[in-house]
């Protein structure tokens, strides 16, 4: 059975001077008998691990201790084995080493030596060269947490792709469970270690596949194909690697071989003068978002309040959402998992979730301050317009059709009583209004400047709700007039049916939903002539004021619902992932590949060896290849990271809606103001001290700067 070895090999081991023996730590990953993955996440010296075995086993259990759950059940981080400098004197005449160089790469005092030599030399005593390590390895190696692995490899000095010397590992033999393998197919993988704010790796594609229908009768293969196991294990292997820093980070602080310097001077004034302003403009806000809750929650049972309620229901609702992340985003923005410190890939994750709520309170106050301060420096000529538009649609739209329709609109002849009556219904509820706007219109330009201040206070999306429900307001003697008349279409339509299928001998089975067959008696009949004739006549007099009306209230209905397409985009868009993606793009990956350097075919003849439990085993084959590659990723678009977002506002919006609005229009019902997008869910009112919440965002604010 041919045996495959992946080596996961972080790049800044290959300029790094080789020492006497490094040992490595990182994970085996193997999803087969014949497979096995050795992940390496670093090298250390000998020297600097702690000789007690206690000491090692201690600190391998604490670095496993803050990895993520998921990598735990699959792999646990140990001692992998060790990487030792042997250079043959072939291949120090072909890099063209001197030996002053060898010196200072620290392998003076090495014996050169071939790899076939040391295998000679370490089997021909029918022993394994890793017995022969002091103590210390030898602790070491037991410490190992999955000791049924152990690996030594040599380090080989090659010229790679970009034309630089690299130390390139080369195995030498495993033990794998129980035997010593020496001739296998080995796949080096050059990675480049992930750092939180800078890269990581990722598997996830971004869109799933559509799912496929299956067909009524499925194969006898189709039910084997769940039940083999995958060759590779790749989502194990690159959680690994993005763990792979974090482990390096807590290896050191736990072995003490590293002192971590704090932050500048510099840095921390800023961020404490910072986290000073922000907490006390949060806090005053806080302030005043209580006194305001305590006098509504006093009020909410007057029938005022319930009234105003249901009138600015947008505007509540947009209102209350601002509050909570104006109450919550220094909850979101501390940082409590220490989950997420394990994986580079988690932690990005857990920063974007941290930053997209100041992030779209951020970009909506500044869009408030902008409208904001242009409605306040142009109040005069907005008002002056708004006047005038207003005038100009009651005057030459409104009136000037009721009574063009009254008369004879296009040619057509239409019932003079019938028009006259809804032309002077229609005439009464325009005239009504024009009184009432008479009263109000002088005092429109306190509203535009109430609009300013409370974009510039709360942002643009509260003004913005606050003036679909100001539009549905003024606009309700239209509404009033389509729900009406609207109505009376309907109802005739209905009717129209109905009679029809009388004279064709049907009738409608409400409980089955279908047409059945009914034998109706000739008085019937003629009571049905009576009524379709009339209502037949009517019906063209009843859809020309029907179809004027509704393209009036579908008009205002288009205009609140692009306000609210608006307003939901603003919540939607994700600008801290966009900010991010303009300036390091490398920070969302989507999916992996493979840059291939070099491959070459080794052919050795090693003697008969043997095993680690003392039974004799043989090399299997006399030809082993070594494959290096470097792992590369690929990366989202900005479309790719944008859309889920936009997907999850509409997903609440049916994919019918069009055309149900469309039947709705031709068969005489309303079309809804509003088209139901997703909005950021409302949280619990939060109520604490004032002293404390100033704390909450002080502290806040400083872990974001201790991450700088």
């Amino acid at each position: 059975m041919r045996r495959n070895c992946r080596i996961w090999w972080p790049k800044q081991l290959l300029s790094k001077d080789p020492s006497l023996c490094d040992l490595l730590f990182g994970w085996f990953v193997s999803c087969s008998e014949a497979s096995l993955d050795i992940v390496v996440a670093f090298a250390s010296n000998q020297v600097s691990v702690p000789a007690p075995q206690s000491g090692l086993e201690a600190i391998l259990h604490n670095v496993n201790g803050i990895l993520h759950e998921s990598l735990q059940e699959k792999s646990m981080f140990s001692l992998l084995g060790q990487c030792t400098a042997h250079l043959s004197n072939e291949q120090v005449s072909q890099n063209g080493m001197k030996e002053e160089q060898r010196k200072s790469s620290g392998l003076g005092g090495v014996s050169a030596m071939n790899s076939q030599d040391i295998c000679r030399q370490d089997y021909g005593e029918q022993r394994c060269g890793c017995q022969k390590l002091n103590l210390l390895v030898e602790g070491c190696k037991k410490a190992s947490i999955g000791s049924s692995y152990w690996c030594r490899l040599l380090y080989d000095y090659q010229v790679l792709s970009d034309k630089k010397n690299h130390w390139i590992p080369k195995l030498h033999h495993i033990h794998w469970n129980g035997q010593i393998v020496s001739q296998c197919d080995v796949h080096i993988i050059v990675y480049e270690t992930p750092v939180y704010g800078l890269h990581h790796f990722s598997l996830g594609v971004w869109g799933s596949p559509e799912l496929l229908k299956s067909p009524l009768k499925k194969p006898k293969w189709f039910d084997g194909l769940h039940e083999k196991q995958p060759l590779t294990d790749l989502d194990t292997v690159i959680l690994a690697i993005n763990s792979a820093s974090a482990a390096k980070i807590s290896f050191d602080r736990l072995e003490g071989s590293k002192r971590y310097c704090g932050k500048t001077f510099l840095v921390w004034t800023l961020g404490q003068i910072l986290a000073f302003f922000i907490a006390s403009l949060s806090t005053m806000f806080y302030i005043i978002l209580q006194f305001f809750h305590c006098i509504l929650s006093f009020g909410s049972q007057m029938w005022m309040y319930t009234a105003a309620a249901k009138a600015f229901s947008n505007a509540s609702v947009h209102m209350r959402i601002r509050c909570c992340q104006i109450l919550y985003w220094p909850v979101v923005l501390w940082d409590n998992d220490l989950r997420s410190q394990s994986s580079v890939e988690y932690a990005e994750k857990a920063a974007l979730n941290r930053h997209s709520m100041w992030s779209s309170l951020a970009v909506d106050v500044f869009l408030g301050h902008v409208i904001g301060l242009v409605f306040l420096f142009y109040a005069e000529s907005i008002n002056l317009w708004v006047l005038n538009f207003a005038s100009d649609l009651t005057n030459e739209l409104l009136r000037s059709g009721c009574v063009w329709l009254m008369g004879v609109p296009a040619g057509f002849k239409l019932n003079t009583e019938l028009a006259g009556v809804l032309g002077m219904v229609s005439l009464n509820a325009i005239q009504i209004w024009s009184t009432l706007w008479a009263y109000v219109g002088p005092l429109f330009i306190y509203f535009i400047k109430g609009l300013a201040i409370w974009a510039i206070l709360f942002g643009v999306t509260v003004p913005a709700s606050l003036l679909i429900d100001t539009i549905l307001i003024v606009t309700f003697h239209l509404s009033t007039l389509h729900w009406l008349i609207s109505i009376l279409y309907s109802q005739q339509l209905y009717t129209l049916a109905a009679l029809w299928r009388l004279f064709r001998g049907r009738k409608w089975n409400p409980l089955r939903q279908r047409l059945d067959s009914y034998d109706y008696t000739v008085k019937q009949h003629v009571v049905g002539s009576l009524l379709f004739a009339p209502l037949l006549l009517l019906l063209p007099t009843t859809s020309v004021f029907y179809i004027f009306l509704t393209i009036m209230n579908t008009i205002i209905s288009l205009t609140c619902i692009l306000i609210e397409l608006i307003i939901s985009l603003i919540h939607a868009t994700p600008y801290i992932k966009i900010i991010l993606w303009l300036v390091k793009r490398r920070r969302f990956p989507s999916g992996i590949w493979f840059e291939i350097v070099t491959c070459s075919n080794n052919y050795i003849h090693p003697p008969e060896s043997s095993s680690v439990d003392g039974s004799s085993s043989h090399f299997e084959g006399n030809m082993s290849a070594t494959l290096i590659t470097i792992l590369h990723g690929n990366f989202l678009s900005i479309g790719q990271i944008v859309l889920p977002h936009y997907r999850k506002v509409f997903s609440a919006v049916p994919g019918s809606y069009f055309p149900t609005a469309a039947f709705g229009v031709l068969t005489g019902k309303r079309i809804a103001s509003s088209l139901g997008v997703t909005f950021p869910p409302t949280m619990p009112w939060m109520s604490i001290p004032c002293k404390d919440y100033w704390f909450l965002c002080h502290n806040s604010i400083l872990a974001c700067f201790a991450d700088i």
